[in-house]
């Protein structure tokens, strides 16, 4: 078992060699677990379980051999063993200094400590944790949107069953720089199901030491074997020459260049037309090739060399967070046409969405010779955020290519809810007519949005909403209306009904303000609050953008009869207004009729009590809070929940 080099500080009071071990394998599968989840998302799943248990097995630290003597021992603290809490604090704080980059580190390298070699070692073997069911997925997804010290307070708390005190005890002493913000964001996670929670961190989706085992890529293995052979016969050759024309030993020799041939258009992999009518997995994979070039080798060939090799003449984009790289082994045609002077070929490689574009010439063009790539993450897409991309945008409008289980496209203004759709021509590609796009700069005078309706296979009368923000995905729009009768609505549903476009009215102009690689959007409707003075109803709402990365960003939106939506708070990188973060409180001011201004709080289904705290001073039980209070006034927010605690508002101040 490897030991760390780094000495315990002096400060911290010395265990002997064995009660370090004895706690280290008492917990192994604890700390393992810890790690795993504590470690950045960034990481696949196989190096992740790798490090997790090198992190674990480096933390025994090296002692000096003494003599030994005998002492009274020290209070413990707590019914936990000295050793198991000192090994704990050790894996935590290396593992929250696994992805910290010292200061002028190049970002585009691993973190230092990422480098290092690390036991266990496996060779020719991939290992990940077992897959869990869709709770356990979904439970992973929402911490990996979250940073290292909450997600390790989320499993110190709910799987380890620490106190509060100790958690934050020991996230300080492990180098977390806002211990206190970590722990009420993994209090916000998973409030209401404490055990439900320890029994997901428990299962097989998040246990590291009961892992599965498959072979790596062979065929790849055995490319690069050769690829190795190669390299090291014209090694070989080259120092045979060199010594026979003797060259010097001042002299350094060329360093030989092996250069690796691009995929072919035979390596594309085609999915049967009709396969999307035969399988549980409706994404991107089950699109077949369309379009009247995917038999174009010239085509396809510079499409594929300019993706593998691109020029210094080609413009590349990509949403935030996707890789550039060249093509990966089982790269899918899912089109390759002309439309609007342009040749345009679509690939998916699983993991991203890859449009390249050259234009139209009597002269075949050389490859990477003016040509546009564009690269968008799609992983865990689903029949809504895998209906449509975009194939090119000119003057103004946008052509889509609809997945092949759309069966009718339509296309409405978002800003007229009450207004009929208006049905889109599809070629029989997929690709539909010039549609016209929404425009983020300028006054916000329409927006146009795409109504897209599945085949009966899928769903009977069933429709969803996408709009176009720029990328080479749309945008699944998805609406949570007001909890009616005893169960509150957490799902999110198609924004198609009367109602979901009424709320949507109110958000379109704001989506340019959105982050470049949103997934979907959801409108929460979380509380209707009766104002002052007899001033009405004002609707508090989430409006919540997820992005293929993860994080999401929150804003609330009040409402207020007669006015239009005003933005009261936001927030990114949180789990508010999710399914795991379903309690809300939120604050703003509001100016009455009569001029008289009031500090106005709701709260979702779940809060009990609001009380406000600061310069102004006010506390009501139930959901909702007004207070008559000066405009310029500050107060901070917080809400009591039904099952216990506190939370604090979203955004984290009232006021102003």
């Amino acid at each position: 078992m490897a030991m760390s080099r780094h000495r315990t500080p002096a400060c911290r009071e010395r265990i002997t060699l064995d009660e370090a071990e004895a706690g280290l394998v008492e917990q192994y599968t604890g700390l393992v677990r810890l790690a795993y989840l504590t470690l950045p998302p960034t990481l696949s799943r196989h190096r992740k379980v790798l490090a997790a248990h090198g992190l674990v097995q480096r933390a025994l630290p090296v002692f000096r051999p003494r003599k030994a003597a005998l002492r009274v021992p020290a209070q413990r603290l707590g019914s936990e063993r000295h050793g198991a809490a000192w090994v704990r604090e050790r894996v935590l704080r290396a593992a929250l200094a696994y992805e910290r980059r010292p200061r002028g580190w190049p970002a585009s390298l691993p973190p230092p400590r990422a480098l290092r070699p690390m036991l266990p070692m496996v060779w020719g073997l991939r290992l990940f944790p077992r897959a869990g069911g869709r709770e356990e997925i979904a439970l992973g997804q929402a911490l990996s949107g979250l940073s290292a010290d909450v997600r390790a307070a989320f499993v110190l708390c709910r799987a380890d069953g620490l106190p509060e005190a100790q958690v934050r005890a020991l996230l300080c002493a492990s180098g977390a720089r806002r211990p206190d913000r970590a722990l009420r964001i993994a209090r916000q996670l998973d409030a209401p199901a404490v055990a439900a929670a320890q029994t997901l961190l428990r299962s097989a989706e998040f246990n590291a030491c009961a892992v599965q085992t498959r072979p790596t890529d062979l065929l790849r293995r055995r490319h690069r074997l050769r690829l190795a052979w190669a390299v090291a016969a014209v090694v070989a050759v080259g120092a045979m020459v060199l010594a026979a024309t003797g060259t010097s030993t001042g002299q350094r020799p060329p360093r030989p260049v092996v250069d690796v041939a691009p995929a072919g258009p035979d390596d594309l992999v085609r999915a049967p037309r009709a396969a999307w009518t035969d399988t549980a997995r409706l994404d991107f994979t089950a699109w077949p090739p369309r379009g009247g070039r995917t038999d174009d080798r010239g085509l396809l060939t510079r499409a594929l060399a300019t993706w593998t090799r691109p020029s210094s003449s080609t413009h590349i984009t990509h949403t935030p967070g996707t890789f550039t790289g060249p093509p990966l082994p089982g790269t899918q045609l899912l089109y390759a046409g002309e439309a609007d002077g342009s040749a345009v070929v679509l690939f998916h490689d699983g993991l991203r969405a890859v449009r390249y574009t050259e234009p139209l010439s009597p002269e075949p063009p050389s490859p990477s010779s003016h040509a546009v790539l564009a690269f968008a993450r799609t992983d865990n897409s689903d029949v809504a955020t895998a209906a449509a991309l975009v194939v090119n945008r000119t003057h103004g409008t946008a052509r889509y290519l609809t997945a092949p289980w759309v069966t009718e496209a339509r296309t409405r203004d978002l800003l007229r809810p009450g207004g009929p759709a208006r049905r889109l021509r599809v070629s029989a590609s997929g690709v539909t007519e010039p549609v016209r796009r929404p425009m983020p700069t300028g006054p916000c005078g329409s927006w146009p949005a795409l109504e897209l309706r599945p085949s009966a296979r899928i769903a009977e009368d069933h429709a969803f909403l996408t709009a176009d923000l720029g990328g080479l995905v749309p945008v699944h729009l998805t609406q949570t209306p007001l909890s009616g009768g005893e169960a509150p609505a957490w799902q999110p549903r198609e924004a198609v009904s009367k109602a979901a476009l009424r709320t949507w009215s109110r958000t379109a102009c704001r989506l340019p303000a959105l982050p470049g690689d949103v997934r979907t959007v959801d409108v929460w409707d979380f509380a209707e609050q009766p104002l002052p003075e007899n001033g009405g109803r004002a609707v508090w709402s989430c409006v919540r953008a997820d992005t293929w990365r993860g994080p999401g960003e929150v804003t609330v939106r009040f409402t207020a009869p007669g006015a239009a939506a005003r933005v009261v708070a936001r927030e990114r990188a949180t789990a508010a207004c999710s399914r795991f973060g379903r309690q809300v409180v939120a604050s703003g001011w509001w100016r009455a009729p009569s001029g008289h201004s009031y500090l106005l709080a709701a709260g979702s289904r779940g809060v009990v009590g609001i009380e406000v705290t600061g310069a102004v001073r006010a506390s009501e039980e139930g959901r909702f809070l007004a207070v008559r209070a000066p405009a310029d006034g500050r107060g901070q927010v917080r809400g009591r929940l039904a099952g216990g605690g506190e939370m604090g508002e979203v955004g984290g101040s009232a006021g102003g």
